[in-house]
């Protein structure tokens, strides 16, 4: 029987063998079901008769133009088209379609971090770069906290995993994600406006606008323009009840407004002039603007574990506080020990109590709605009092000077400013406030020679980057708040000043027909100049912050106690590498081993002050080295209608810069780790209009011996943190003639198992397991002029994990943030 439906479909729907019929079946039939790589795609337009096939996907990940299918690197690509199938508008939203790729962040959700096969940085300290790399156009995102932005005139993202700091100069030790954008044409003119509408199902019936359009075509036979807008307004998710719960006074007024909105504007102008055929030069221009809420968390209550470890309690867990839990912290044989609300470590002393005021509430008797309600009750809860300005400048030259030799230079400058407020305990007491500001600029030069038009294909080139980042983090203690001597802020200041230079190559060399041989390596200069400083500023108000001359309290101290600030300079010698060999043995299938040396620099703490104390040597901390194993293969099938792609790796970690958060603060510090790992991606157009993606992502991760504090005597291993074990996601797109034109019904389901967002794996501080679905229903003119969609987002309303922090010991409470409710919405487009 089985074999008589093979028979049927070669004879009348597809017209392959039989063999390869059966092969792609069984890919389908054993394949998990997870997150996918590459995606299917329409064709560009529509011919007199439709069909659906593989979009064949141009990549540049080893700094030339190659299929994607003879790059032996494990990735994922999503054209610009396929972005919009997926309703991606943020440059987060990727995560969860990509195999191995997660997120991270801070400050509920309004910064989100990368995390690629488990290896992240969730830091929320602005002068730290993340080891996951972002590119725009070429040009290094180099502020981690800069890596969320809305996406727009997008012409694909290409996510590289895995060790990439031979070819890519910046902590590419993880992987990277480039985003290219649409370029300026030669040919006729062209653009689009796309105008989208939404509803959030919130108890804010939070309303989301959204209008992206471009333009662009020949000014004259030598320059070409292209010019991209957008503009996104998303009312506040979360409704606040506040005062509800109310303790001590308001912060300021208009306090206790809803959180969870946006309001962006962007845009980005690019210019190509191009006076021959052998020569290039391209100018872009790019600015963001958002204005945003104070940082949207929910507060859920909890409570810290302590044992008598030697002559003194250590905390070795965190748990959910059950209904009727009355203790404010859990001691050896179950006696309470207190609360810490000076954030001085010292439960139970002066100024503190015992026991909670509601059972099941917080330290100050708050028990929070219930986190799928979205509602809130937060008392520092401000309209447009976070905001980010952006600004980025690129020049690129291409310049062929034979047929075989190209000369590429890369300019690139970006100036980030931030300021982002949130309350600590995300309640409606008025007790403490954590912001964020940062002034930052780099500026990036790279110069590299490329050929092999004939012989071995090679790339080698010179690198520099500059990065001067200002950053003030600290606590703020507002008009009313519950702390003596309010209002204050406890700031930290840092200014870190980072120059890199490095040299690099590649070499690829052919070994008969079959075989090919890859070599490169990265030599790297690294030098920083570090000040940092603990200071108190008696800043009035609430939404301004280091206010007035600072009262130096630390963090270092001379003989007579005085304090001092922290100032610091290193100068170190770096290397990065790969070795690689690929086996092709026919011009659908590669196979390909390769080891990478992957390399992030040392850098600086700029912990916050107060709580557990963090001795001078804990501030700085030293490069980790990322050795990574990989096996994988990647195959065309079933006449092409088919991409089967895989891998399997081991990571061996050395001094690993782990994140520890405790208290209200945390540091970086070096531990080894060990991560085992596989994802498998296949993509398949079974018949004419239908396209299906099917994969999956395993990792089994583990940092070493890491202190539950720093100097502490209790070491464990632990998973890092924003790393599912497992990951899967499937989509199904079904297009069809209809109404002039062609309709279209696709729908795509990801699962994330669950995961920790403290590195010490406590209790309390994981979220559960997820999954979402999305679907969407499309309908697009014969020539492609108009497309109309309505669409879902999470359509299940599932409260899926997003980010969180531990304070069991300041408020016992943990602050939460989820992913976005459903979501939905149609837009609208005209192309010309």
């Amino acid at each position: 029987m089985v074999k008589g439906v093979f028979a049927v479909l070669h004879n009348r729907v597809i017209g392959l063998p039989v063999s390869e019929l059966r092969r792609a079946a069984a890919a389908i039939l054993l394949l998990p079901i997870g997150t996918a790589g590459p995606a299917l795609a329409q064709e560009t337009g529509h011919a007199a008769e439709q069909r659906t096939v593989l979009e064949e996907l141009v990549v540049t990940a080893q700094k030339r133009e190659q299929d994607i299918q003879d790059v032996a690197i494990a990735m994922s690509v999503l054209s610009g088209e396929q972005l919009r199938s997926f309703g991606v508008q943020s440059s987060y939203d990727i995560a969860a379609i990509t195999p191995g790729v997660h997120i991270g962040g801070a400050y509920g959700g309004q910064n989100q971090l990368y995390t690629i096969r488990g290896v992240t940085q969730v830091d929320f300290n602005d002068i730290v770069e993340a080891p996951v790399a972002v590119y725009l156009d070429e040009g290094y995102i180099a502020i981690a906290q800069a890596q969320s932005f809305g996406l727009f005139d997008i012409d694909r993202v290409e996510v590289l995993k895995g060790p990439q700091g031979t070819l890519f100069g910046r902590n590419a030790t993880g992987g990277l994600v480039h985003f290219v954008s649409r370029q300026p044409s030669f040919d006729s003119a062209d653009g689009y406006i796309d105008v989208g509408w939404g509803r959030f199902d919130t108890p804010t019936d939070a309303n989301q606008y959204r209008v992206e359009a471009a333009i662009g075509g020949p000014l004259s036979d030598t320059v070409a323009a292209r010019a991209a807008i957008l503009w996104n307004r998303q009312d506040p998710l979360l409704q606040n009840l506040y005062p509800l719960g109310a303790v001590g006074g308001a912060p300021g007024a208009g306090a206790g407004a809803d959180q969870g909105n946006d309001d962006t504007v962007a845009g980005r102008l690019t210019l190509l002039f191009q006076p021959s055929d052998r020569l290039s030069m391209r100018l872009s221009a790019n600015a963001a603007r958002s204005r945003l809420t104070t940082g949207p968390y929910q507060s859920k209550p909890t409570i810290a574990v302590f044992e008598q470890v030697g002559a003194g309690l250590e905390i070795v867990d965190t748990r959910d506080v059950t209904p009727g839990e009355s203790r404010a912290s859990i001691g050896p044989g179950g006696v309470d020990l207190g609360t810490d609300l000076n954030n001085d470590a010292v439960f139970g002393g002066p100024g503190e109590f015992y026991g909670r005021p509601v059972a099941g509430g917080d330290f100050f008797g708050f028990v929070t709605p219930s986190a799928a309600s979205n509602l809130i009750s937060v008392d520092f809860a401000f309209d447009d009092a976070s905001s980010t300005d952006t600004l980025g400048l690129n020049w690129k030259l291409d310049w062929n000077i034979s047929d075989h030799v190209r000369l590429t230079a890369i300019t690139d400058y970006k100036d980030y400013e931030k300021l982002f407020l949130m309350d600590v305990d995300a309640a409606p007491t008025n007790q403490s406030v954590n912001y964020a500001g940062v002034d930052a600029d780099s500026l990036t030069q790279e110069l590299r020679l490329q050929g092999g038009a004939r012989g071995p294909a090679w790339v080698g080139g010179l690198y520099y980057v500059r990065i001067d980042t200002t950053s003030l983090n600290g606590l703020k203690f507002p008009s009313g708040s519950v702390v003596p001597g309010a209002p204050f802020d406890l700031g930290s200041d840092a200014t870190l000043r980072t120059d890199s230079y490095s040299l690099f190559g590649q070499l690829e060399r052919d070994l008969g027909e079959h075989l090919t041989l890859l070599f490169g390596a990265r030599v790297i200069r690294e030098e920083k100049d570090y000040r940092f400083t603990q200071s108190l500023y008696f800043t009035q108000n609430s939404l301004q912050v280091h206010q007035g001359a600072p009262l130096l309290i630390g963090p270092r101290y001379d003989q007579f106690g005085a304090p001092q600030p922290f100032v610091d300079s290193t100068s170190d010698t770096l290397w990065a590498g790969n070795a690689q060999v690929n086996w092709k043995p026919n011009a659908d299938l590669l196979y390909y081993a390769a080891v990478k040396r992957g390399i992030k620099a040392g850098s600086f703490n700029a912990q916050l002050a107060g709580g557990i104390s963090v001795p001078d040597s804990a501030i700085p901390y030293s490069e980790e080295v990322l050795t990574s194993y990989e096996v994988g293969f990647k195959s065309t099938l079933a006449g092409g209608r088919a991409r089967f792609n895989g891998n399997v790796f081991y990571y061996d970690y050395k001094d690993y810069q782990a994140f520890l958060f405790t208290g209200v603060s945390g540091v970086v510090l070096n531990a080894d780790a060990r991560y085992y790992g596989a994802d498998f991606d296949l993509q398949f157009s079974p018949v004419s209009g239908l396209d299906l993606i099917l994969g999956a992502s395993w990792i089994d991760a583990t940092v070493k011996d890491l202190p539950l504090r720093v100097g502490g005597p209790l070491i464990r291993d632990v998973q890092p943190t924003y790393t599912p074990e497992l990951q899967f996601m499937a989509m199904a797109r079904y297009e069809w003639p209809a109404f002039g034109g062609y309709l279209s019904v696709s729908g795509d389901v990801s699962w994330s198992d669950s995961f920790y967002y403290n590195l010490r794996n406590f209790a309390a501080d994981q979220f559960d397991s997820y999954y979402l679905l999305n679907l969407q229903f499309g309908w697009q003119s014969e020539d492609g002029a108009w497309q109309a969609t309505l669409a879902g987002r999470n359509m299940t309303d599932e409260r899926a994990g997003n980010v969180g922090f531990s304070l069991a010991t300041l408020c016992g409470c943990n602050e939460v943030a989820y992913r976005a409710p459903r979501w939905i919405g149609m837009t609208v487009r005209r192309s010309f």
